[in-house]
């Protein structure tokens, strides 16, 4: 058993990180929370093999945690990749004692969470919807061919030309 407070050296949560980064491992997603209202030392909560909203099922109103969620994402089926999410949250009613020791006890959980491609600080769930988190996973890959497909004519030989004459003519 690791030391109170100490999680860098806690089994459970650190075989469950491995578990959420394995794709050997149906585990997905873990959650740290705090032991109770008054005590700063984490412990793994839960764990789940489903998605990122049966993980903010979680999640309450009222108390800190800490998530790791894995994500597929890709542009077609043929370019599907594993990304990873470090979530920080505090309830909307979170004592404020909790969310002040929250900035200095985020850097000790990422000490054991050390890969994740997006950290999400939040209050509010609408932020850890799916969409939301992967259009966030998206914009941290860089390239997102995706958008290509939205507007197509944006990028047409023709429009280019038209907009590389109009801005010759103004200057």
């Amino acid at each position: 058993m690791a030391p109170p407070g100490d999680i860098s050296s806690d089994p459970e949560i650190a075989q469950a990180y491995e578990d959420v980064r394995s794709d050997k491992s149906e585990t997905t997603w873990l959650v740290l929370k705090y032991a109770s209202a008054t005590s700063d030392t984490l412990t793994l909560a839960h764990t789940g093999t489903g998605d990122i909203a049966e993980m903010c099922e979680t999640l309450g109103n009222d108390e800190a945690a800490y998530a790791y969620v894995r994500m597929k994402l890709g542009n077609d089926e043929y370019s599907e990749r594993t990304k990873f999410c470090f979530v920080v949250w505090a309830g909307p009613q979170t004592k404020i004692m909790r969310k002040a020791k929250m900035s200095f006890q985020s850097g000790q959980v990422k000490q054991v969470i050390r890969t994740y491609a997006v950290e999400i600080q939040t209050s509010d769930k609408k932020d850890l919807e799916a969409d939301a988190v992967t259009m966030k996973l998206r914009k941290a890959m860089g390239a997102n061919y995706k958008a290509r497909l939205i507007d197509e004519s944006a990028f047409s030989i023709e429009t280019l030309s038209r907009k590389h004459r109009t801005f010759l003519q103004e200057n």
